[in-house]
């Protein structure tokens, strides 16, 4: 069975702002999910009847990427789930990937378009910068405007998001993970309530795309002192707008001193955080000590690719 992986994701800017078509930053992780399938008489995942509740992704990616008989899927993940590092869009674009290379059809920009309309329609609203990075992997800005290194464009209705690569070098980030699940989709309608009532709120919107545009520039220069900056405004900027919880502020608050900068990741309302340092060490006791499980994560890493291996191989570098 040939397996495909493909990498979780943090994001780094523009979290929510990215829904009303502002810019946003997010890099690849090496986290990853693996997705293989062969034709069976029934659909089944990891041996057991598939059943579209519990299965929501892969059934979805089976309406968007397969004509065929039914399948076996297996899938493998070092992803913790809910943890806002996008384990929905990896199991998403390795599975379509899977789908689509069993049928000669396997084009990263085919896989990048079909995976974020199975987010869209099991989450209801969504952004294709998960699924984009989660394909492409490195670093990957979705911007309204196309400008250099772009790699395709995304259409919804009137929306055009292009994906524009983004290179990444010299980082290092620590994870810290809260244990708490929150929906994306019922976040996502808060911030929307928000800024259509408040213009305040729709001024955050815009300042956090202006921070995603102004990080891309200090990624590419490895500028550590730049982007932390960002993030903390970014993370105050998201806290304002009421997807903050209280645990990730302690995480954020027990990294000050150990980093250039910290801000919830994702969806946030629990989920995880991210901290850029220099002293990964220090951080982890830090997130240990406020009670989170700290994750040390390489950025940067590939995209959908076939893998030799037939699992995902080690868990998160926990310490």
């Amino acid at each position: 069975m040939a397996m495909w992986s493909a990498p979780g994701k943090i994001i780094l800017f523009g979290e929510h702002a990215v829904v009303f078509g502002e810019p946003a930053l997010a890099l690849a992780i090496d986290l990853r999910v693996s997705s293989g399938l062969q034709v069976s008489d029934r659909y089944t995942v990891n041996g057991h009847t598939m059943r579209r509740k519990y299965h929501a992704y892969i059934s979805a990616a089976l309406d968007e990427a397969w004509e065929g008989p039914p399948l076996k899927m297996n899938t493998d993940s070092n992803i913790p789930s809910g943890s806002g590092l996008g384990s929905s869009a990896a199991v998403t674009v390795s599975s379509v990937a899977a789908m689509l290379a069993e049928r000669n059809r396997f084009d990263h920009g085919d896989v990048a378009t079909k995976s974020f309309n199975v987010e869209r329609r099991v989450q209801g609203r969504a952004s294709p910068i998960d699924t984009s990075t989660s394909t492409h992997g490195h670093g990957v800005l979705v911007s309204p405007e196309k400008g250099d290194r772009h790699i395709w464009t995304i259409s919804s209705g009137p929306q055009d998001w292009h994906a524009h690569h983004c290179e990444v070098r010299g980082l290092e980030f620590v994870v810290g993970y809260t244990g708490i699940h929150a929906s994306t989709g019922p976040l996502v309608d808060s911030v929307r309530s928000l800024v259509e009532s408040d213009g305040e709120a729709k001024r955050m919107i815009r300042r956090i795309g202006e921070i995603s545009m102004e990080g891309v520039e200090a990624v590419r220069n490895a500028d550590k002192v730049r982007i932390g900056s960002l993030m903390d405004e970014n993370h105050r900027l998201l806290c304002a707008l009421g997807v903050g919880h209280p645990v990730l502020d302690e995480f954020v608050e027990a990294c000050k001193g150990r980093c250039y900068g910290s801000k919830l990741t994702g969806a946030g309302g629990g989920g995880s955080m991210i901290a850029l340092t220099d002293d990964a060490d220090g951080v982890c006791r830090a997130v240990s000590s406020a009670g989170g499980t700290p994750i040390v994560v390489k950025v940067g890493c590939d995209g959908v690719r076939l893998d030799r291996d037939r699992r995902v191989h080690g868990r998160p570098r926990k310490r």
